[in-house]
C-alpha cells in the first residue's frame, strides 16, 4: 500500500473513531461515555500515528498512541490543560480537563485491540501474498 493510501485509510479510520465516540456523547451521559471516549481518543491516536509515519509497525504504533495518550493525562496534573479548556472546546477534546487515574487503564482498551486486529490482518496478507507467489511458480 502506498503511503498516500495509508495516510487517507488512516485519516478515514480516526474520523470514525470521533464520529462514533460524538455518537455515543450524543445518547449518553454516564461511564459509557466517559470510558468509551476515553478509549476512542486512544483509537484515533493510534490511526493518527499511522498518518504521520504510514510505514510504521502496529506494535511501535500501539506503544506510541498509549505512551502520547498517558503523557497528556499526566500533562493533566498541571492545570494547564484545565486553564485551556475553560477557554477552548477543542483544547478539551485535545487536552481533557482533569487528571483521572482510571483513564490510564481505558487507553490501552482503545489500542490493544486495534493492534491485535492490524496484525492479523497483516499476517493473512503477507500468506495470501506468499500462496499467491508459490501459485506463480
Amino acid at each position: 500500500m502506498s503511503d498516500r493510501a495509508a495516510r487517507l485509510w488512516a485519516l478515514a479510520a480516526a474520523g470514525a473513531f470521533l464520529a462514533l465516540a460524538f455518537a455515543i456523547r450524543a445518547v449518553d451521559d454516564g461511564a459509557l461515555r466517559q470510558y468509551s471516549g476515553t478509549a476512542l481518543y486512544a483509537s484515533m491516536i493510534y490511526a493518527g500515528v499511522f498518518f504521520i509515519r504510514p510505514r510504521t509497525t502496529p506494535l511501535v504504533a500501539g506503544a506510541a498512541a498509549v505512551a502520547f495518550c498517558w503523557a497528556m493525562e499526566v500533562f493533566q496534573l498541571t492545570g494547564v490543560p484545565a486553564e485551556l479548556s475553560d477557554r477552548s472546546l477543542l483544547a478539551r477534546y485535545v487536552f481533557g480537563v482533569k487528571f483521572d487515574p482510571v483513564d490510564l487503564a481505558w487507553y490501552p482498551v482503545g489500542v490493544v485491540p486495534l493492534v491485535l486486529a492490524h496484525l492479523l490482518v497483516l499476517r493473512k496478507f503477507h500468506s495470501a501474498t506468499r500462496a499467491d507467489t508459490a501459485a506463480r511458480r
